[in-house]
C-alpha cells in the first residue's frame, strides 16, 4: 500500500480539533470524508500533532496509506476539491510518495507554534478568530525575558493540562521568543514534542509577566512548582498555530 505525506493548512474555528470524536467535527475527520469521497476508502489518517478545538495551522503533517497507486498532484487535488464543495475550513499544501516506515506522528524531530497576541486597545474585527486579543499594555521586552527560565529540559507539570496522557512530564523546550511588531506580539516555542495545553499555558503566564502582575523570578517559582495550580491561567486557542514539523 503505498504511503503518501500530507502537509495541511486549516482554520480551527470551526473545528473541535484535529482528532476524530464521535459526537463532533474535527480537522481529520474531514480530510478522511474527503479521502473516501474520492476513492471509496476508509482510510486512517495519522496527524503530527493533535491540536485542540480553535487551534489553527499552517504546517500540520499526516501520512495515510491507500490502496491504489494515485500520483501524488491527483491525490491533493482530489481532497482539496472534495473539501472545498463539503465547505471545510482546510486545505492540502502539497502531498508527496512517502517510505513505507515514514510516521507523520513518530519520525517528527521538532514541532515549531506560533501564538499571536493582538495587543491594542480597539477590538478586534477581522483577526477575531486567529488571534488573543489583549487590550491593556503588555511589555514584550519583559515576557521574552521570562520566558528564558522555560527553555531547556524540566518538568512542566505547571504546564501540563490534568487531562495530559503524556507518559512525563519532563519535556525539552528549545526555543521559546517573544517578539513585537507593531500591535501584534509573536510567541513562537520549538520543541520534539510538547504536553497538552503546555504551550497555551505558557502564553497565559506570560501574560501576566507583560501586564506587570509577575516577574521573571515569579515564572521560576512557578516551574520549580510542578504544581498545576501555580501556573497562569490558560490562554484562549484561537491564537495559537503549528507552523510546521521537522523530520
Amino acid at each position: 500500500m503505498p504511503r503518501y505525506r500530507l502537509d495541511i493548512e486549516y482554520d480551527g474555528s470551526a473545528y473541535a480539533g484535529w482528532q476524530r470524536q464521535a459526537s463532533q467535527h474535527s480537522v481529520q475527520a474531514a480530510i478522511e470524508q474527503a479521502i473516501f469521497r474520492f476513492c471509496g476508502e476508509e482510510a486512517g489518517l495519522r496527524g503530527a500533532g493533535r491540536t485542540d478545538a480553535g487551534v489553527h495551522a499552517l504546517g500540520q503533517v499526516a501520512h495515510v496509506d491507500l490502496c491504489r497507486d494515485w500520483p501524488a498532484d491527483t491525490v491533493c487535488n482530489a481532497l482539496n476539491a472534495y473539501m472545498q464543495i463539503a465547505g471545510e475550513t482546510v486545505a492540502i499544501i502539497s502531498a508527496a510518495k512517502a517510505p513505507d516506515d515514514f510516521d507523520a506522528r513518530f519520525s517528527a524531530i521538532r514541532r515549531h507554534y506560533l501564538y499571536r497576541i493582538v495587543n491594542r486597545r480597539a477590538p478586534l474585527a477581522l483577526m477575531r478568530n486567529q488571534a488573543w486579543w489583549v487590550s491593556k499594555p503588555l511589555d514584550a521586552g519583559a515576557m521574552h525575558e521570562a520566558a528564558q527560565a522555560l527553555v531547556g529540559r524540566h518538568d512542566f507539570t505547571t504546564f501540563r493540562s490534568a487531562h495530559c496522557q503524556a507518559k512525563s512530564p519532563l519535556k525539552t523546550l528549545d526555543r521559546l521568543d517573544v517578539v513585537r511588531s507593531g500591535d501584534e506580539i509573536e510567541i513562537r516555542a520549538t520543541a520534539r514534542s510538547f504536553l497538552h495545553n503546555q504551550v497555551r499555558s505558557i502564553v497565559g503566564t506570560l501574560k501576566r509577566v507583560g501586564e506587570g502582575a509577575w516577574s521573571a523570578a515569579d515564572v521560576e517559582r512557578a516551574l520549580a512548582a510542578a504544581d498545576r495550580s501555580a501556573c497562569g491561567p490558560v490562554a484562549p486557542p484561537q491564537g495559537l498555530y503549528l507552523v510546521a514539523v521537522d523530520y
